[in-house]
């Protein structure tokens, strides 16, 4: 019996070993254990750490947020017309109507008796600019707004001069102030002369008789660009030209057949403009109505001509929408569709001119306004023929059927 309660001692006795007195290989494996349990822990704490996080991130707001700011800085026109077109503007406009300082007062003198010394003596102030003028040219002249008071005769049977000014028109008052005071301090003999007051207020010198052929421009700038070249790139993305390369059709009648297509369009525009104009404000065409249709077929045509330049080669709705603006908009802001191009710096005045629209906006506004012949603006109508003649060639040599 002893025996046995020997034998039970040591078996309890060697279940309460020391971890001193266990083989090596037995204390490995449990210290490798005991590590891999600590790991799992602190894995399982890590991943419920990751997911937290992971959950704001995947938020739906801030994942739509995000795509959408992708998106907008993937797109260069939207970042164009966000955050440059503004600056563009400010720069343009800001050039367009900077202060000048002191500014002279444009003023005519029409010919006839004491014309000569009249015009010595106001030449002599450094606040007027004086030119002699006929009396037709004087009057087209104050209409057009080109000078701010006509000095001429008065009627017969009175004696002195009278001067012609639009009362609603600014520099008009203050040209009569300036002049005064310009014919006290010469003490010549004109001084003593009356002068008669005359307010001139006719259709043709206001801002609205300035702004009806800058719309007419840029309906058909608008109407070239986006009518022809937008249709163009649209049959070739579905597909259409390359069905009319299996037909026997040429690609200059192809062209023409778009442009003709354009000007049916484009004369119910212009001629809802003028009657809407005429009706509403007494805006009327003080020269030849066939020699202004004939340089609105003309404007059409060459501004056609840009837009089949501009998508011979555009395979996409995105660039060729970039292609057009990149056109439009140094004609929306210099060539005078608003204000004119002569507010802008003068070594810029001949750039300007350069520009299609630039060169049809003088000749409309010469025919409309001041009743002038087209043939008197040569260079004019030498420039709109040049860009038409030139973005057509252009064009047909660059269009192809397929991609």
């Amino acid at each position: 019996m002893e025996q046995g309660r020997a034998t039970a001692d040591n078996a309890a006795a060697s279940q309460n070993v020391a971890p001193a007195t266990l083989p090596a290989t037995t204390r490995s494996r449990t210290d490798s254990a005991a590590r891999d349990s600590a790991t799992r822990d602190t894995e399982t704490s890590g991943v419920g750490s990751a997911s937290s996080g992971q959950a704001v991130v995947d938020w739906p707001i801030l994942v739509l947020v995000r795509t959408r700011l992708i998106e907008f800085t993937r797109k260069p026109a939207a970042v164009f017309w966000t955050y440059v077109f503004p600056l563009v503007m400010m720069f343009i406009l800001g050039s367009a109507f900077r202060s000048q300082g002191n500014t002279h007062s444009e003023i005519g003198v029409v010919t006839g008796p004491q014309q000569a010394e009249l015009v010595d003596q106001l030449s002599d102030s450094p606040e007027l600019k004086v030119s002699s003028l006929s009396p037709a040219d004087g009057l087209n002249q104050l209409r057009a707004g080109r000078i701010v008071l006509l000095i001429r005769p008065a009627p017969e049977g009175t004696v002195g001069w009278e001067f012609l000014y639009d009362p609603a028109r600014g520099g008009g008052r203050l040209a009569e102030l300036q002049i005064s005071e310009q014919l006290r301090e010469s003490h010549g003999t004109l001084e003593r002369l009356p002068i008669i007051t005359t307010p001139y207020s006719e259709p043709g010198g206001r801002y609205i008789d300035f702004l009806i052929p800058g719309l007419i421009g840029m309906t058909l700038l608008g109407g070239g660009l986006w009518g022809v070249g937008y249709a163009i790139v649209d049959m070739r993305i579905r597909k259409l030209l390359k069905r009319y390369l299996a037909t026997p059709m040429r690609r200059s009648d192809f062209l023409l057949g778009i442009v003709f297509s354009r000007l049916l369009f484009m004369f119910p525009q212009v001629a809802m403009i003028l009657v809407a104009s005429y009706f509403a404000f007494s805006v009327k065409i003080h020269g030849s109505g066939l020699e202004f249709a004939g340089l609105v077929i003309l404007g059409g045509l060459q501004f056609a001509g840009v837009g089949l330049l501009v998508a011979s080669r555009a395979k996409s709705m995105e660039t060729m929408s970039g292609l057009i603006n990149l056109a439009m908009l140094p004609m929306w802001t210099l060539s005078g569709i608003f204000f004119s191009y002569q507010n802008f710096p003068e070594f810029l005045h001949w750039p300007i001119r350069l520009l299609p629209l630039t060169s049809l906006l003088d000749v409309l506004r010469g025919v409309m306004l001041d009743g002038a012949s087209c043939w008197s603006f040569p260079i004019e109508l030498s420039l709109v023929a040049a860009w038409t003649i030139g973005t057509f060639s252009l064009a047909l040599y660059l269009f192809r059927w397929s991609d």
